[in-house]
């Protein structure tokens, strides 16, 4: 284990959230717009061996999600991963697992945006939905500037008001007239590369149970309710993803499933209940709001992280004085995305996003298997299944996403070594 580098004192964020306020961030980033959106392109890859897909991706994410916990409730404070890979395995690492999180993540920020415009205006031209866009990313800063505890108040009504809709949407699928059960066969016909493809596209979806840990400077208790908050999150979220998945694989079948953009508004169109339809649509652009909200909340925690070690300007190591948040960060994400939504499409962005939390999740479960028994240490199996099935999934992405997660990657560790040489990055 490194030491631990000589960092200044810096203001703290204020410890407000309990285990259930932890659950339902966790919820409102894991159960949001990727449910909507994510069954059509894992059907094209493995048909209705998706299902398949969605258990290695919910074993994978358990694996990440046991090790995220163990290591946030040994080092409560912002950052995630991007912490514990410094802290066990050595600066380079933890800035690595940083700079895919903030890269990949913020890429995921503009494409909920860009859904929340799509779900919300799907017949206006693209500056009218590029301009909503904005909107949204505008608001929901300013709302996080205001303070975690406004943010975690809105992510509760999000996520209920998305569970209702949810629910309406799967008793529509299995009531329309449209569910069979011969949809759901055949499990395998796409190969285990195709399996694999559609695990790692499923993934995306699972990821948000790391916005708890990056939370952990703002947490009460961290070490009880850290460990308590991450799986009850993770396990509701992968009964909703497996009901979802069954409901319309049986009313769609693969093929028609694969073919759909809005998988579970065609599920409800296709059927009786289609009047449901515009439902399921405005609960889509609520679910992409929920996940924008939390996904600005955790790479500003992580971007205040590495700004407070000097791997970002120290300015966005600010934290406000009243509110008690990182306010500076908030606000450089927020205006990144902004800029993003206004010039780039980036639904494609999906999968490189996968690809750089995958790489994430890895540093975290290399960092998991270096703690001790006093330390909090999960069964070894853990992170060594998390590990490879990080590794595994990253590389059976579709090829376009592998190619730039590598690019990008690759363009943090040169910045890396070329700060190190030019002594403008510290180390041990």
């Amino acid at each position: 284990m490194s030491p631990e580098p000589d960092r200044p004192t810096a203001p703290q964020l204020a410890r407000r959230l309990g285990t259930g306020s932890a659950v339902v961030i966790g919820l409102g980033s894991m159960i949001g717009a990727g449910v909507f959106a994510a069954f059509g392109p894992a059907a094209r890859a493995a048909g209705a061996g998706l299902l398949i897909g969605l258990a290695i991706a919910a074993v994978v994410a358990y694996c990440n999600a046991t090790s995220s916990a163990r290591l946030a409730a040994r080092y409560p404070e912002s950052g995630g991963t991007y912490v514990y890979g410094r802290e066990r395995l050595g600066p380079f690492w933890g800035y690595l697992a940083g700079w895919g999180f903030v890269v990949g993540k913020t890429a995921s920020c503009a494409a909920m945006a860009l859904t929340v415009a799509a779900y919300a205006l799907p017949d206006a031209d693209r500056p009218v939905r590029t301009a909503l866009a904005v909107v949204a990313v505008l608001a929901l800063t300013a709302l996080n500037y205001r303070g975690v505890q406004k943010s975690a108040w809105v992510t509760r009504v999000i996520v209920a008001v998305v569970l209702i809709v949810l629910g309406s949407a799967v008793v529509a699928a299995f009531a329309g007239g449209t569910a069979a059960g011969g949809n759901l066969r055949p499990f395998t016909g796409a190969g285990v590369g195709g399996i694999l493809q559609s695990a790692g596209l499923l993934f995306f979806a699972f990821a948000g149970y790391a916005r708890i840990a990056t939370l952990g400077e703002e947490v009460r208790d961290p070490r009880r309710t850290i460990p308590r908050a991450v799986p009850i999150a993770l396990g509701i979220a992968l009964v909703v993803y497996a009901l979802v998945a069954v409901a319309v694989l049986a009313a769609l079948g693969p093929d028609r499933l694969a073919a759909a953009s809005d998988p579970l508004a065609a599920a409800v169109a296709a059927g009786s209940w289609s009047w449901l339809t515009p439902v399921v649509r405005v609960g889509a652009a609520v679910a992409a709001l929920g996940s924008l909200l939390a996904l600005v909340l955790g790479v500003s925690r992580t971007t205040l992280a590495m700004a407070r070690d000097g791997h970002l300007p120290r300015a966005l190591a600010a934290v406000h004085p009243r509110h008690r948040v990182p306010h500076h960060a908030e606000v450089a994400v927020g205006l990144a995305v902004a800029v993003l939504v206004s010039v780039v499409d980036l639904r494609g962005a999906i999968g490189f996003s996968s690809f750089a939390v995958l790489v994430y999740y890895a540093v975290a479960n290399a960092s998991a298997w270096t703690l001790r028994p006093d330390e909090g240490r999960p069964p070894r199996a853990v992170p060594v299944v998390g590990l490879l099935g990080c590794v595994v999934l990253a590389a059976t992405l579709p090829t376009p996403s592998v190619v730039a997660g590598v690019a990008v990657v690759g363009l943090g560790a040169t910045t890396w070594f070329v700060r190190r040489l030019t002594g403008r990055t510290r180390h041990p």
